[in-house]
């Protein structure tokens, strides 16, 4: 008796693991995660959503309360900060659904509901440029099993490439959850509580002094709110940082001359040449005339 007892149990326990581990597969376990740069899954849309300070697992509640209210909408979540990096009470996202998508419109009366409710409405732009992936949406654990395998092969991928994308956004379909990071028009991504709430890295800060960009208000710079800070390694990042520096630069001297950069240099080129014949002049040169040289000092000291 006690060896069928025992063959009971075993067979249990083995029908059991079985089970889960088929319930594991079918959540996503060993999905593949194909991560892609190019156009969005989504097109623009428009979505309510509710902002919260504090660590991410806390959001699970503002996910249920959107989806009470629509249960037939697509969920949405955008975490603007990476929890490595900033405290669990100063990470920020934006919690709600999405009620229009592309030309269509909203539902007026489910937005009414929403807005009953405490929740805010904001809008998205659609973007070509962004880097995202799907996993399946199938079970429950499906969300943490694409949150635990999907990050660290987006931060792979971003960091590889040099790519500067934040912030990172969740979209819940039936069946697919998309993870997406806009490349282009970020600041567009921000909710304004976001913005109100930025707080600066400070490698950053060191950074935006030297390039005179702030963070999230360029379309496709880095703040220190994103998800993965990669802008000090980014290329295009830098020659963006320099073409600005560069166009602050000549505009604040033609606002303090009432001249271009362009009248600066035939200037210099003049000044240069000028003194060019004042060293022939002094050694000799009869056919050097020294006429011109008085009014390009009144010229260059009166824009001093």
């Amino acid at each position: 008796m006690s060896e069928w007892t025992s063959l009971c149990v075993a067979v249990s326990l083995f029908l059991t693991i079985s089970i889960l581990a088929g319930y594991f597969l079918y959540s996503g376990l060993l999905s593949d995660i194909i991560i892609l740069t190019g156009s969005s899954p989504i097109r623009k849309l428009m979505f309510v959503y509710k902002f919260k300070e504090g660590p991410y697992k806390k959001c699970a509640e503002l996910f249920k309360e959107a989806n009470r209210i629509g249960p037939e909408l697509s969920c949405i979540g955008i975490f603007y900060d990476d929890p490595t990096k900033v405290p669990g009470p100063q990470c920020r996202c934006a919690v709600g659904s999405i009620v229009s998508e592309g030309e269509d419109k909203a539902d007026k009366e489910l937005l009414k509901c929403y807005e009953t409710a405490g929740f805010k409405v904001f809008s998205f732009p659609e973007v070509t440029h962004v880097v995202t992936t799907s996993f399946p949406h199938r079970t429950v654990f499906s969300i943490p099993l694409g949150v635990k395998r999907v990050y660290p092969r987006l931060e792979s991928y971003i960091k590889d490439r040099k790519l500067c994308a934040h912030p990172f956004l969740e979209i819940y379909s039936n069946d697919v959850i998309h993870f997406m990071a806009p490349l282009a028009r970020q600041g567009d991504f921000y909710v304004p509580e976001a913005r109100l709430a930025e707080r600066r890295l400070p490698e950053q800060e060191e950074l935006d002094s030297d390039s005179e960009i702030s963070g999230a208000d360029s379309n496709s710079e880095c703040s220190s709110g994103t998800g993965i800070f990669l802008s000090a390694s980014r290329e295009t990042s830098l020659v963006a940082s320099s073409t600005r520096s560069e166009s602050i630069r000549d505009n604040g001297y033609a606002n303090h001359t009432g001249k271009s950069s362009r009248d600066r240099s035939l200037v210099e080129t003049d000044w240069k040449r000028n003194n060019q014949e004042r060293d022939q002049f002094k050694k000799g040169s009869s056919q050097v005339s020294l006429d011109r040289v008085p009014h390009l000092l009144g010229a260059v000291g009166g824009e001093e």
